[in-house]
């Protein structure tokens, strides 16, 4: 390829928004190009590191025994209704009409399509097991989008599919998937960390999630800092430490103006540890009232394992008045019994805390579970804190910011059943399929290659991503640079980026820098005149002449992966 006729060139500034490296070398070397908050073009350069990508993923999902298939961007919002998922993810979810009037939706995800397109194909146990993947577009209305590629609204994903016979059979098929992404990644050259993992509105039983640290990212993970656990903060668990102490007799008292964990702990003068926390969540049956410790949040993940339902979010201040509940003064004594009430096993091992008492300015002071109310769910349902003790080893816990790069899901026969896709038994009965979700983001896959390599300069792809494994480059006008340069360029072909612009030599090698390209051959007069031309690797920077003869075997070392030397 010709520089000259590549679509896109160098940039030498950036917004000054740009926070991640990622982003910033993407849209200076010309990979992609903004055209939107979180809506981005992808150019010939990226496009070429994508079908890299693309090609990785394909050949281990095909040694699997995948195979390839590609549903629509677009589907019947009537797919979500059946699996109930279109209230749960209603805020990242588009919809709109067709001229017919029919509801659609564009897919943030694609579990629905597949299991309804494998109604009319699939009839028999002996269909089954069956690997499907695609790689196809997805759009999520993000409310924040931000840095780059890493978290933008459209995105191309490799979602794959498994169904199964039994759950022991998807059970079995799970270690293979989770090999291979580990292989993807390796390939790509990002280390990364594998924690258990929330199911979200995915839904579901088990997930795992492999993460990349990065100071930057969304996720938080925690780990232990001495045997293997790992976990996402959402589904993390602690050893939780308990104080025993006489209970002391409960009494009302005048709270005025402490609506806030703040304000209160501020007013009694006692640490947040000696609060407790009551707050009301939106489900698609009704509400649900949960109660953690002052000092602690609350898991939605873990708050979803136990009610087994979406949540839909805080309820509003009218939603809890019609309860018969104070904001800011929430309480579950006296409560509706009928209302879901979860209190966290922390609170309920908590002796003599303060608790709202559902009338304005008021809280009970010396409130036990057991003794002055009883009832509900009582389970762990809140986050762990950095610095609590590893349920396994006693060891202490800690946090590490990371991006997730993919994510794979054991989802059991729930969108099936949802979805009444069912098979025939052996023995003449229908069972439902158990299937298996399994994900990657492949412009995220890309910016968190560049995240994991990069220096000052710019980027340092790896040998089997790079957009072209050769940056060809010359110094000097006389005939015999630019024959050899287009010998080269020749003999190259599609591996090869040829720079025959007319610019300076330190705009070329700055832009060689830029883009990464893992080897970088610069003809020169003066080089040509002792018979060699000049082979740096851009990873180590190391140089060295070659012989003209000898450039096409160095070539072929170093996509075997040896360096030339």
């Amino acid at each position: 390829m010709l520089y000259s006729r590549l679509f896109t060139k160098t940039l030498r500034e950036v917004p000054q928004d740009v926070r991640s490296a990622s982003t910033m070398f993407l849209l200076k070397g010309g990979y992609i190009r903004s055209l939107g908050q979180g809506l981005y073009g992808i150019l010939p350069l990226g496009i070429r590191v994508l079908r890299n990508i693309e090609r990785i993923i394909r050949e281990e999902m095909n040694a699997l025994g995948g195979q390839e298939v590609s549903v629509p961007l677009v589907t019947p919002r009537e797919f979500w209704r059946k699996s109930g998922r279109d209230l749960w993810i209603d805020r990242d979810m588009v919809r709109f009409e067709d001229r017919s009037g029919k509801e659609l939706v564009i897919s943030p995800t694609h579990e629905e399509a597949f299991v309804e397109i494998l109604k009319s194909s699939l009839h028999s146990y002996r269909d089954l097991p069956l690997f499907l993947y695609q790689f196809q577009l997805k759009f999520r209305d993000e409310e924040k989008p931000r840095q780059g590629l890493i978290r933008a609204k459209e995105f191309r994903m490799k979602d794959g599919y498994s169904f199964h016979r039994s759950y022991t059979d998807l059970n079995n098929f799970f270690p293979k998937i989770y090999a291979a992404y580990m292989r993807i990644f390796n390939r790509c050259e990002i280390p990364v960390r594998v924690a258990e993992g929330g199911v979200g509105y995915m839904g579901g039983e088990k997930s795992f999630e492999f993460l990349m640290p990065f100071e930057h990212g969304d996720d938080t993970m925690v780990e232990c800092s001495e045997c293997d656990y790992k976990a996402n903060k959402e589904v993390a668990i602690a050893a939780k430490e308990y104080a025993v102490e006489p209970l002391q007799e409960m009494e009302k008292i005048h709270t005025p103006q402490c609506t806030s964990m703040d304000a209160l702990s501020k007013f009694l003068k006692v640490p947040k540890s000696r609060l407790a926390k009551t707050l009301v969540y939106r489900t698609p049956r009704g509400l649900a009232i949960v109660v953690v410790r002052g000092d602690y949040e609350v898991s939605l993940e873990k708050l979803y394992r136990i009610l087994k339902e979406p949540i839909l979010g805080l309820a509003s201040a009218d939603e809890v008045k019609r309860e018969e509940l104070e904001p800011g003064y929430l309480s579950p004594l006296g409560v509706n019994p009928e209302i879901p009430l979860v209190i966290d096993d922390l609170v309920v091992n908590s002796f003599n805390l303060v608790y709202g008492a559902n009338e304005p300015d008021y809280h009970y002071r010396n409130v036990n579970y057991g003794r002055d109310y009883d009832g509900g769910i009582v389970g762990d349902v809140a986050l762990v804190k950095e610095g609590e003790r590893c349920l396994f080893c006693g060891k202490p816990l800690k946090f590490v910011r990371c991006l997730e790069l993919g994510h794979i899901f054991k989802m059991g026969d729930y969108y099936c059943r949802s979805m009444d896709l069912s098979v025939q038994e052996e023995r003449g009965g229908r069972v439902y399929p158990y299937m298996g979700a399994y994900g990657i983001g492949l412009e995220r896959l890309m910016a968190a290659i560049v995240e994991a390599n990069h220096d000052d300069q710019g980027i340092v792809w790896p040998l089997g991503l790079a957009p072209y494994r050769v940056y060809l480059l010359t110094i000097g006008k006389s005939s015999s640079v630019r024959q050899t340069a287009e010998h080269i360029h020749h003999a190259l072909k599609d591996i090869i980026l040829y720079d025959d612009r007319e610019e300076s030599a330190g705009v070329k090698l700055k832009d060689a820098d830029m883009l990464g390209i893992p080897l970088r051959v610069v003809v020169s007069s003066g080089g040509l005149q002792e018979g060699y031309v000049e082979v740096r690797e851009r990873r180590t920077g190391m140089m060295v002449k070659v012989p003209k003869g000898n450039l096409l075997t160095v070539i072929e070392d170093l996509e075997k992966g040896r360096l030339p030397v």
